[in-house]
C-alpha cells in the first residue's frame, strides 16, 4: 500500500477537480467543502508517505508495471516527501483562509475556481515526484495554466497582469522543452537517474551546453529569478487576495525544486562543473540584494513582499550554488521555509485589505490595526523574514552562511548580510505603521475564525521549523550525502 502512495496522493486532488463540475452543480457552496475535504486526505496521504520513506526506503513508483527508464517513474525520497506534506499543508491552509472572503471576490465562479485550485495542487505534486525531464515540463504546465488562470479570475487589471505571465511562462516552456531535447539528443533518455548515468562530461558535450543554458533560462522564467523576474510582482499584487497566499507559497518554489534536481541529480557538482555552479551563485546575488532593494521601494504591501519572495530565489540559489551537502540542504530547508514566510505574508495582506481597506503602507497609518492575530503574526513572519531566533529563517539563513564561510566565498556572505539588511529596513516601515496608527479610528468588525487559523497556521509553522531545524536538515543531508559533493 504505501508503495501507492505518492500516485495517490496526486490523485486526490486530481480526481476530485475533475468530478467538481459535477458533484457542486446544483450547489456551488458545495464546492469549498469537497476542496478542504480533498486536501485534509491529501495531507494524511503525504504524512503517512513521509513517515514511510523515513522510516524505510525511497519509494520508486512506476506506472502501468513499465520499469524505468522505458517507462514513467516517480521517485518519493525524503526530499520529495517533506515538500508534498508542506504543499498540501499550505494549500489547506490557503482554502480554509477563502472562506470569509464574499463571492465577489472571485465572481462568483466558485466551481471553476475550486477546480483549478485543485489542479493547481496535482501538478505541484507531479513536479516534487517526476522522475524524467519531460514530466517535470508537462506538470510545470499544468500548474502554470492554473497559474494563469487564478491570476485573471480578479478581472481589470489583472487579465493584463495574467497575459503578461502567460507570455512569460510560455518563453519559460519553450525554453526548457528545447533543453529537454538537447539532453535526449545527447543520451537517449530522459529518466533522471537513467540520464546522470549516461550523460556526458557535461561541459565538454555542446549538446549538453545549450541543453542546460535553455532550461535553466526556462526555469529562471518560472521561478523569477531576477532578471527574468518582470511578470511575477504584477502577477501577485494583481491577483485575487484568495488566491494570493497559493500562488506567493508554491508557484516558484516547485521550478526551482526542479532546477535544483537537475543540477545535482543529473549534472553533479564536481570539479568540471565548478563554473555552472558559480553562476548559479552569482545570480543569486543578483537576485537577493536586487530584490530586496526593490522591496523597499514599494508602497503596496502585496508587490512589496513579492519582491522579497524574489530576494530569497537569490537566498536559496546562493547556498546551493556552493555546491556543497551543507549548502544544498541549507537551501532546501530555505525553500520550504520561503514558502511557509511568502504564504503567511500574503495572508496577512489579504485579511488587512479585508478586515481595514489598506493595501499600501500610506493606507495603513489610518488603518488603525488592533487585532493582536494580525500583529502578532506579523512579528512572527517578520523575524523570520529578517532571519532571528528561534524561527525557521533564522536557522536557514544560518546554514547559507556556513556553506558560504566554508566555501570561502565572502562575496556570498556579503550578499546574505546586505539583504537581511535590507529586509529589515522594509520590514519596519510596515511594522512602524502597523503599530503607531491614529487611535480615533472606528474599531473593526470581528475577525472571522478561519482568518484567525490561517493567520496563526504560518506563525506557527515558522517557529516549528525553527525548534525542528536540526532533525530536519540532517534529513536533508543524508538524502543528499549519495551526490559525490
Amino acid at each position: 500500500m504505501t508503495d501507492h502512495l505518492p500516485a495517490l496522493i496526486f490523485l486526490t486532488p486530481f480526481l476530485t477537480a475533475i468530478s467538481m463540475p459535477m458533484a457542486a452543480l446544483k450547489n456551488e457552496r458545495r464546492c469549498r467543502p469537497i476542496a478542504l475535504a480533498a486536501l485534509c486526505v491529501m495531507s494524511a496521504l503525504a504524512l503517512a508517505n513521509l513517515w514511510s520513506v523515513s522510516t524505510g526506503d525511497i519509494v520508486r513508483y512506476s506506472f502501468s508495471g513499465w520499469a524505468p527508464p522505458i517507462g514513467i517513474e516517480w521517485v518519493a525520497d525524503q526530499i520529495g516527501s517533506i515538500m508534498a506534506v508542506a504543499a498540501s499543508l499550505l494549500a489547506l491552509v490557503c482554502v480554509i483562509y477563502t472562506g470569509p472572503f464574499p463571492a465577489g471576490q472571485i465572481k462568483g465562479l466558485r466551481i471553476p475556481y475550486y477546480t483549478i485550485v485543485l489542479l493547481l495542487i496535482s501538478g505541484l505534486t507531479g513536479v516534487i515526484f517526476a522522475g524524467d525531464l519531460f514530466n517535470i515540463f508537462v506538470f510545470l504546465e499544468i500548474v502554470a495554466l492554473s497559474g494563469y488562470a487564478l491570476v485573471a479570475v480578479a478581472g481589470g487589471r489583472a487579465l493584463v497582469s495574467a497575459f503578461r505571465y502567460l507570455i512569460m511562462g510560455a518563453l519559460g516552456a519553450t525554453f526548457y522543452l528545447l533543453g529537454v531535447g538537447y539532453f535526449y539528443a545527447a543520451t537517449g533518455t530522459l529518466n533522471i537517474a537513467d540520464l546522470s548515468a549516461r550523460l556526458p562530461a557535461p561541459l565538454e558535450s555542446k549538446a549538453v551546453i545549450v541543453g542546460l543554458t535553455f532550461m535553466f533560462l526556462g526555469l529562471g522564467i518560472k521561478m523569477a529569478l531576477m532578471p527574468l523576474h518582470a511578470w511575477l510582482p504584477d502577477a501577485y499584487a494583481d491577483a485575487p487576495d484568495t488566491a494570493g497566499p497559493l500562488l506567493a507559497s508554491l508557484l516558484t518554489k516547485v521550478a526551482l525544486l526542479g532546477w535544483i534536481r537537475i543540477l545535482f541529480w543529473v549534472v553533479g557538482a564536481r570539479d568540471e562543473t565548478a563554473a555552472v555552479f558559480a553562476l548559479v551563485w552569482s545570480l543569486g546575488v543578483l537576485a537577493s540584494v536586487g530584490g530586496a532593494i526593490l522591496a523597499l521601494s514599494q508602497t503596496n504591501l502585496k508587490r512589496m513582499f513579492a519582491y522579497g519572495g524574489i530576494a530569497h530565489v537569490g537566498l536559496i540559489l546562493i547556498a546551493v550554488g556552493q555546491a556543497t551537502d551543507r549548502g544544498l540542504a541549507g537551501g532546501l530547508f530555505y525553500l520550504i521555509n520561503d514558502a511557509v514566510m511568502q504564504g503567511g505574508l500574503f495572508i496577512l495582506a489579504g485579511v488587512i485589505a479585508h478586515q481595514y481597506g489598506a493595501r499600501s503602507i500610506d493606507e495603513l497609518r489610518a488603518a488603525d490595526v488592533k487585532c493582536p492575530w494580525i500583529l502578532g503574526g506579523f512579528v512572527v513572519m517578520a523575524v523570520s523574514m529578517i532571519g532571528l531566533p528561534p524561527t525557521g529563517g533564522f536557522f536557514g539563513k544560518w546554514y547559507i552562511v556556513l556553506s558560504a564561510v566554508e566555501s570561502g566565498n565572502y562575496v556570498a556572505l556579503a550578499a546574505v548580510i546586505i539583504t537581511t539588511l535590507l529586509t529589515l529596513a522594509y520590514l519596519v516601515r510596515v511594522m512602524e505603521r502597523l503599530f503607531r496608527s491614529p487611535k480615533e479610528a472606528a474599531a473593526p468588525a470581528e475577525t472571522p475564525p478561519q482568518f484567525r487559523f490561517a493567520l496563526a497556521a504560518p506563525a506557527f509553522a515558522a517557529l516549528a521549523l525553527g525548534l525542528f531545524s536540526d532533525q530536519i536538515v540532517n534529513i536533508l543531508v543524508e538524502t543528499t550525502r549519495g551526490l559525490g559533493m
